[in-house]
């Protein structure tokens, strides 16, 4: 698990990860929101553990870039640390998208319990959401396995991250920005934008027979969306 943590505390930003410390963990530490929005757009994190005072601004406006940036299909899990200890503060932070408050001064042990605690909610919610299914279409993200009217469908991994992007986030707006960040996440800046009207025109020619319309829609102005599909099968849907 990526982890990010966002404390202008230099020694506390130190402590927190030296306390988190495990095998599988690995941390981006950053001391500015300017600092986190850099780390972000470098690498998306898994968590990020947000203090809401910080020099150059407040993580609130972090928290709800973040929030701004990411499709639901990368969801970050976010908890705020902060000496910010009224109501309201917890009510702000949850209400812009947190997974988790806490406030200082705090217990290690406490923070480590929700930080792993978090970890599991985002390991159980991968396993679980990875199949949709309707009346037309049957899409494994598990075993890979992707039909369209019980045709087997063959796509590449951009193609399948693609998909899932739109199946993830039915009926919602995904502007091309979001898009080409998500699928190159390493380097979207250096991809041509073209790149991404050939590929979203080559998934929508896999998933349609002649004469059907394509549930990959565009909005023009401002991006695509895929469009909610009739006999849903809700149990299934990611």
């Amino acid at each position: 698990m990526k982890i990010q943590i966002v404390e202008d505390d230099v020694s506390l930003n130190q402590g927190i990860a030296l306390a988190l410390k495990e095998e599988n963990f690995s941390f981006v530490q950053c001391n500015t929101v300017r600092q986190a929005k850099e780390a972000y757009a470098a690498g998306r994190p898994d968590l990020i553990i947000l203090d809401i005072n910080l020099p150059d601004g407040s993580g609130y406006d972090y928290l709800k870039w973040v929030r701004e940036k990411e499709a639901a299909v990368l969801h970050t899990q976010i908890l705020v640390l902060t000496a910010n200890d009224m109501e309201m503060d917890e009510v702000m932070s949850l209400s812009l998208g947190a997974d988790d408050y806490m406030s200082k001064p705090f217990s290690l042990a406490v923070l480590r319990a929700r930080v792993n605690n978090l970890g599991q909610r985002m390991s159980r919610e991968l396993k679980e959401n990875e199949v949709y299914k309707t009346g037309r279409f049957s899409f494994d993200f598990n075993s890979l396995h992707f039909e369209c009217r019980g045709k087997k469908i063959s796509l590449s991994v951009n193609e399948q991250k693609l998909l899932k992007l739109f199946v993830r986030n039915e009926e919602r707006i995904l502007t091309r920005e979001i898009l080409m960040e998500q699928l190159w996440e390493d380097g979207a800046g250096y991809v041509d934008e073209n790149a991404l009207s050939v590929m979203v025109n080559r998934l929508r020619s896999k998933l349609v027979q002649r004469g059907e319309a394509s549930p990959i829609q565009t909005v023009y102005g401002q991006g695509y969306l895929w469009a909610r599909q009739k006999g849903r099968e809700q149990e299934d849907v990611l």
